[in-house]
Formats: structure tokens, sequence, C-alpha cells
């Protein structure tokens, strides 16, 4: 019975070191880590759908800028490569189009209105040429149908020429598997939540997702969570055991905020000003 008890806890040890090797995020610290640790962000610029300043429109993003808060954005690539911020995969819920960004070119898009408002989609680079390093960014690669590498090379082809303080973020483990492989010099971080809240999630790719195993490949240098969730084992030893940078989102109150900053996170916002 005893060599069963020793058998037992030794793969039981030998289990738990394979996790934590597996969801363990890059050890690296920098100051430009710190920089980003200093703001709040302003989920998809500081928009409100209900008066007119529609997300991820230029005009949200001039108003998170002369707020100097920080801003989180999404980017699609194009069916033209070209890079827009938008955040859905089609353009229904913001735009009443029943199509997908990958499968429309700027030339279909550019014109195409926010909400029944003036804003229109914006180009990547016009964005970056807006915000010209005034507040610091956090972009959401958003993989369409797995062009994770053409998205990549595309926004690190776009970025390398950007002067202002920037890091990447991603659901999507192989683009930030990437930006590992190929720009380790940029700040990244895995995108996850509690999938395993919704029946539907109950899948290995979504669990693995939620417990952030797929850091043993990504390596990723900040977590980025639904606050929902923080009490998910991944991310609670991310933050407590490897004391990794965490970003949440998306809170909505300025009491969660208070309470979350004191623990220790970078906070995402949306409908109301901290």
């Amino acid at each position: 019975m005893k060599n069963v008890s020793k058998v037992l806890l030794g793969g039981l040890a030998g289990i738990s070191a394979a996790y934590l090797y597996a969801i363990a995020p890059s050890r690296r610290k920098s100051r430009r880590m710190e920089l980003l640790k200093q703001y709040d962000y302003a989920h998809r610029g500081l928009h409100d759908n209900a008066w007119g300043i529609p997300e991820n429109s230029m005009a949200a993003f001039e108003k998170a800028v002369s707020k100097n808060y920080g801003i989180e954005l999404d980017i699609h690539l194009t069916k033209d490569r070209r890079l827009v911020v938008f955040h859905d995969n089609n353009l229904w819920r913001m735009c009443h189009i029943k199509r997908d960004i990958c499968e429309m070119t700027w030339e279909e898009l550019k014109d195409v209105r926010l909400i029944g408002t003036r804003e229109t989609i914006p180009l990547f680079e016009d964005v970056l040429q807006l915000v010209s390093g005034r507040v610091p960014l956090i972009i959401e690669l958003k993989v369409d149908k797995g062009n994770y590498n053409e998205l990549c090379a595309a926004a690190d082809q776009m970025l390398s020429r950007y002067k202002g303080p920037y890091c990447i973020e991603s659901f999507h483990p192989l683009a930030i598997v990437w930006y590992r492989k190929n720009r380790k010099n940029v700040i990244r971080g895995q995108l996850s939540c509690n999938f395993s809240r919704t029946p539907s999630s109950w899948q290995a790719g979504p669990l693995i997702l939620s417990h952030l195993v797929t850091n043993a490949a990504a390596r990723p240098d900040f977590i980025a969570y639904n606050f929902q969730d923080i009490k998910n084992l991944g991310f609670f030893l991310n933050h407590k055991l490897f004391k990794a940078m965490t970003v949440l989102w998306t809170v909505s109150n300025e009491q969660d905020r208070k309470i979350l900053k004191k623990l220790g996170h970078t906070i995402i916002f949306e409908h109301f000003e901290p």
C-alpha cells in the first residue's frame, strides 16, 4: 500500500510540475512594461455608442487621448491586406451589414458608417497617426480563419515604424507564438477567460486556453483576463505565484476598478470614466 501511495504522490507531483511549467509566463521585466502599468485603458476607445461616439472610432480614440487614458483597440486584416480597426469578425452589430471583414476590401469598407453616425471604420495607420505616442496602446490581434501569420506580419511591419508605447495581445495563441519567435522585443499578452462557464465551451481547445496551458508555447509577458474570472486556477497562479503582469477586462464601475487596482492589476474600462 505504501508503494502505491508513493507512486500516486509521485504522479501527482509530476502532473503539478508539468502544469506549472506549461502555464508559466515569460519572466522578463522591462521599463516599457512598467510604463504600460501606469495607465487605465479605454476599451475600444472612450466611446459611447448611445451618444454618437462609436467604439473603435477616431472620435473615441481622440477623446481617450484628450483625457490621457491608454487605449485598447482591435485590428483585422481585410481581403486586400489592409489593417482596419474593428472589433467583430462581421459588420452586423455595428453596421447592419451581413458580411465578414476578412472577405471585404478597403474600398468596400472605407465609407461604411458606424451605428448610423458620420464615423467610419478607421485604418490602423490613421489611428497610429492620431495617437502619435501620446498614450500607450493595447492592440488586440483579431485572427480570422487562421490568418495569424499574415495578420501579425502586417501589424509588425506597421508598428515597426511607430514610436509610441504599445503592446499586442490575442486570444489566438499562435499569434502570440508568432511574436515570440519573430519579434521578441515586443510586449505580448495572452487574452483569455473562463470558457468553462458556458456549456458550449466544454471542449479541449477552450478549456486549455482557460487554464493558460498554451503559455508553454507562447510565454506571454502578461495575461489579459476577464475580471469576473480571476479565481480561475491558471490566472490565479500567474498573478500570485509567477507575479505576471495582469490586465483585466472589462471593468464597468469605479468601485471594482479601485479594488482590482489595489490588487495589482492593470484595468481596461468601459461605460464610465475613472
